[in-house]
């Protein structure tokens, strides 16, 4: 008898064990997710004012046109993105093309004076802004969750699950070249 209790005592207490190892990990995907939700906020406020951007830039550059082809055809792709993966990939497209913008925009003067150019361009530095910020917070629950994940005993069930680890939020290899380059200081 007292053998049964002990028995049931232990299988109740792996049960419990169990059950708040799921809903641990249950809670750190549900918050990546959410902050993946945040980025999404934020990259829709972005796509929302390119246009308004390519057409200011569109009437000063009418011949730098594969520029803003670029910059359409990313904010296209990372508008029609399903997948967190897909929308990481079209982020940095569009990054890297917003980036080829910036360098175009140095050869017009004009266009550097014109008070909405201007104030477009400071709204874009604003999202900017909090997009890394946003990007800074999923990395770090997306490392709770992994940590979660590979950490012994949640690394036991978290295969049975279905959890398995995730990608971090990360440059593209040709942002990470472009960044790792020493700036060019020229007087």
């Amino acid at each position: 008898m007292v053998t049964t209790i002990i028995v049931i005592a232990v299988i109740a207490v792996l049960i419990f064990m169990c059950v708040g190892i799921y809903n641990n990990l249950v809670s750190l995907r549900n918050n990546r997710e959410q902050a993946f939700a945040d980025i999404d906020v934020q990259l829709q406020q972005r796509f929302d004012l390119i246009p308004n951007l390519t057409r200011t830039v569109a009437g000063y550059a009418a011949h730098e046109k594969s520029v803003l082809e670029n910059i359409t055809m990313a904010r296209t792709t990372g508008m029609n993105a399903k997948t967190i993966e897909e929308k990481i990939e079209a982020d940095n497209m569009l990054t890297s093309a917003l980036s080829g913008l910036r360098i175009t925009v140095e050869a017009y003067p004009d266009l550097k004076a014109n008070e909405n150019f201007l104030q477009l361009q400071e709204e874009l530095a604003d999202i900017e802004n909090k997009l890394a910020a946003v990007r800074r917070f999923f990395n770090s629950v997306t490392r709770d969750y992994n940590t979660a994940v590979q950490t012994f005993p949640a690394v036991i069930f978290a295969g049975m699950f279905g959890f398995h680890k995730e990608a971090m939020y990360e440059i593209s290899a040709a942002e990470r070249a472009t960044v790792s380059k020493a700036p060019e200081v020229k007087f």
